[in-house]
Formats: C-alpha cells, structure tokens, sequence
C-alpha cells in the first residue's frame, strides 16, 4: 500500500446517480444513515441519530426496554420515510445485540415490518456483527495490524487483523449499557466483570504489542474529550493516534473524574456522559489484556462496512488515499493528466524520502489544483482548510497536516498566518520543512507551465551540490520571467540551495 504510483483510469468508482442507506438499530441508539453515489471512500450525506436506550435493562428482564420499543417505532417510520424520499437503494436495517437478545425481539421486529414494508431487516448474529466492523475499520485503514474493538449498548466486538485480514472474532457482554446494568452501576464490579469476560479469549494471548482500533459511539465520545481537554489542534476523531502511556492516563481520568468535570468539557455528547466511565473502564483493562503499542480512533464501523460490502464491493480493494486525491481533482481541478507529471517533476528534490513520504507526495501533486475555483484573496485559507478538514479518509493527522501546508504554500500562504497553527503543532522540523519546499515546488511548477503538463514537459530540476537548477529544453526559455526566477529562488532557500536557471 506504500509508495506513490501512478492511478489507473477509475480508482472512485463514481458513475452516475446512487444513494444508499443503513438503519443501525442498536442497544443504546438507533442511526440512520444515506450515502451518495458508489465510492471507494463513502459519502454521508444524510447522518442523524436518536438516542432510545433500547437494551436498558434487558440484562434483569431479558426484554427491551418497553418505554423505548414505541419510540423506536415513531423513529424508524420517520427514517423510512426520510430513506424512501431519497430514493435510497439499497436500504436495510441492521439490528444487533439488544434485539438479538431479548425475547420480545421477534415481536418487536414483527411490529417494525408493518411499518416498513418492504424493508429488509436484519438481525445480526454477533459474527456477522463483528464482520462489518472489520470491514469498516479496512475501509479506511487498508493495511491495519492488530485488534478492533467495537463498542455499542449491548456488546462488545472484538476481531483480530493481520494485514488487512481478519483472523479471529467475538462477541462479548461489554456493551455501555449491558455492562452498567450487570455491574448495578458498581464501576469496581464493572471492572472485575470485563477481566472475567475477556480472560475467557484465548486467541487474544495472540494480539499482544499491537495497535488498538477503537469503533463505536462510547470510545468516540472519549476521543472528544480527550481532544478538548487537551486542546488538540485538530478536532477531528477519525485516526486521532494516542501512545499507550496516554491512553491509560486518559482512562483513568474520565473513570475518576466525575459527571460534573466531564460536562465542562467543549463539545462532548452529553448524552454519553453516563456511558463514559464504563467505556474508559473496558477500554482500560482491554489495554491492560492486549499491552497495546497505541490506540487509533476509527469512525468507520458497522455502517461503512455495510456499504463496502452491498454497494460499493467494485471498488473496495482501491486504495482510499489515491481515490479521494483523484474525486477532488477531477471534481475541482483543471487537468487530471499534470499530477502524475508533477509527481515525477519534484522528485529530484527529495532523493533521501522514504516510500511513504514518496506516496503522500504524489497524493499533493493531485490535490495541488483543487483551489483553482476559489476567490484569489482566500485560495490559500480556503484550500489548507480544505484538506485539513475533508471527511473520512484514511489520511493520518500527520498526513492531513503536511498536505494542507503544501497546498497552501503552493498558493502563497505567509507562513506566520495563523490558520497554518495546526501544521505547526501536528509536524515536526523535517515534515513542516518538507511540506514547506514541496509547496514551493509546485507553485514553481504552475507558474512555469500555466497548469499544462506540454509547458512542463520543456523543463527539469536538478540538485548537486548544493546548487539548484532549473533547466528549460531549446525553445521552452520564452515561459522564463522575474516571477519563475522569484518562485524558483523561495525553493532554494526553502531547500537552502542556491540557484541557477539553464538553458539548452
């Protein structure tokens, strides 16, 4: 999955008019999501939830909760008619542990099949369960190594992967609410119940020293209080990355910190208040059981992984990176021949770059017109932000950090602006200076050949000793001017080189 290369003709799958949609009926809530079009990376662009608590209580009466089976009713008419009006299709409604669970779950699907006819729906069994959540993480993450853990009301799923593969799975009776109940709210009860339950999987002896890949509502909801208590600089959850050390401390502190210290707390669900203890304290002891080597947030789960698998199966195995640099070129760039003539044309000022900086270099070259359209006055801001921000791709936070500052460099951005913050704060030295020369690179690039791969073709760089050179071929010394030897010169100091212009 490493290394930049060249994209063949179809790497979105995009073609033509499809929406999708996904009713996640779980123990806790019940979600409804729309996606547009068939796309290695999905779309959302319908997304609401309703919080029910449908599993509260099932672990003492073995059936759902009878004050939220009519709202359940109300709210999955209500998403079948909001489904049908997109003309959504395929539709389906995944139910899952506290359904699958209780004894009044049969008539409980009974009554939602008079209410939505039509619609299939279906009970998950805890595998299949599992089965979508792995998908959903290598939706995003193709190349994840380790353990997902997708934490609901009711359960709790756990899957092994080894290079994009999944080895093992299960389900276990971890879920937020499940566990609150089991436990009778006891928080040390509760702790002593998930060593119990994960004692009894073997094959986790096996995942030990590797990542954690955390799925599902409750663990999000602790990514978003870590970052606001933090004053993380990107609030984004998607591969939000936390060392172990970190984890722990950040487990421990929201299992003691109290109701009151957590509503303080910026942006943070408050309807997961209640949930937050029990899911630092599985996550806590699931840290302690595995010894993992850091924790990684993922916000594809179940739902993605259902459309990876019914919708967009085509194009599952492309790579999401190349898939979304290419929609975003093709949707707000000018050509979409350049990029692969941009990529080869910097190479020779990075010879000591590794295969994944050579890959995150090819994906700038393709996202390095996607400001063309913006007003001149904010082309910069418009597009760091842009990049920094674009929803759920399988881009790190590092990633999304050095592409922004190249591609607001690549339109003249000062680097003392303030927006350019959380570059400063996300890279180190080496990444913000390569970031630095490789937006001066490009923007070189276009004022040399006005964006056209055939005024491109007519020139070179080179670097030796120190001395860099821009050589024009005979007859291409005409696109020469103060601004090309302007931009070539801010790419020498940013290279700290010195500069010359040849010609042939």
């Amino acid at each position: 999955m490493v290394g930049w290369r060249r994209m063949g003709p179809d790497v979105t799958g995009l073609g033509g008019f499809r929406r999708s949609a996904v009713i996640d009926l779980g123990s806790n809530s019940v979600r409804l999501v729309v996606f547009d079009g068939i796309s290695r990376n999905p779309a959302p662009i319908f997304n609401e939830k309703v919080v029910l608590r449908l599993g509260r209580g099932l672990n003492a009466t073995g059936r759902l909760n009878e004050e939220a089976v009519p709202l359940a009713m109300e709210v999955m008419a209500r998403f079948n008619a909001i489904a049908r009006g997109m003309e959504a299709s395929p539709f389906e409604v995944l139910a899952t542990a506290a359904v699958r669970d209780a004894s009044n779950g049969p008539e409980f699907v009974a009554g939602l099949k008079s209410r939505l006819p039509g619609v299939p729906i279906r009970i998950l069994s805890g595998e299949e369960e599992a089965d979508y959540s792995a998908t959903g993480v290598l939706c995003g993450i193709p190349d994840a190594n380790g353990l997902v853990a997708d934490i609901g009301g009711g359960s709790l799923e756990l899957i092994r992967l080894e290079n994009g593969r999944k080895l093992n799975a299960c389900t276990l009776p971890l879920g937020v609410i499940r566990l609150n109940d089991r436990a009778d709210g006891d928080l040390a009860r509760a702790r002593a119940l998930v060593d119990e339950d994960l004692a009894r999987v073997g094959w986790l002896d096996d995942v030990h020293d590797q990542d954690l890949y955390l799925v599902g509502g409750a663990f999000r909801a602790l990514a978003r209080m870590q970052i606001a208590r933090t004053a993380y600089p990107l609030n984004i959850v998607h591969l939000y990355r936390l060392a172990p050390d970190t984890g722990r401390e950040m487990a421990d502190w929201i299992i003691g910190a109290g109701k009151r210290s957590l509503e303080r707390l910026p942006g943070v669900p408050r309807k997961r208040l209640e949930d937050a203890p029990y899911a630092a304290t599985v996550l806590r002891r699931l840290m302690r059981r595995t010894r993992s080597t850091g924790l990684v947030f993922c916000v594809d789960g179940l739902r993605e992984g259902w459309y990876m698998r019914n919708v967009a199966a085509s194009v599952a195995d492309n790579d999401p990176q190349d898939a979304v640099a290419r929609e975003m070129c093709s949707m707000l760039g000018r050509s979409m021949t350049l990029p692969d003539r941009l990529a080869e044309w910097t190479t020779p000022l990075f010879p000591d770059e590794g295969q994944v900086a050579t890959r995150l270099r090819g994906v700038a070259c393709w996202l390095s017109d996607v400001g063309a359209h913006d007003h001149p006055e904010y082309r910069a801001e418009q597009t760091y932000l842009r990049i920094l921000r674009m929803q759920g791709v399988g881009f790190t936070h590092q990633a999304r950090a050095f592409l922004s500052l190249t591609l607001a460099v690549r339109y003249g951005a000062d680097l003392s602006v303030a927006y350019l913050q959380p570059s400063r704060q996300l890279l180190d030295q080496v990444q913000f200076g390569r970031a630095v020369a490789l937006g001066q690179a490009l923007r070189l690039a276009y004022t040399v050949s006005g964006g056209t791969e055939a005024l491109l073709d007519g020139t070179r760089l080179e670097c030796e000793d120190q001395i860099l050179s821009l050589h024009f071929a005979p007859g291409r010394d005409v696109v020469q001017g103060e601004s090309v030897r302007r931009r070539l010169e801010r790419l020498g100091s940013a290279l700290d080189m010195t500069v010359r212009i040849r010609d042939h």
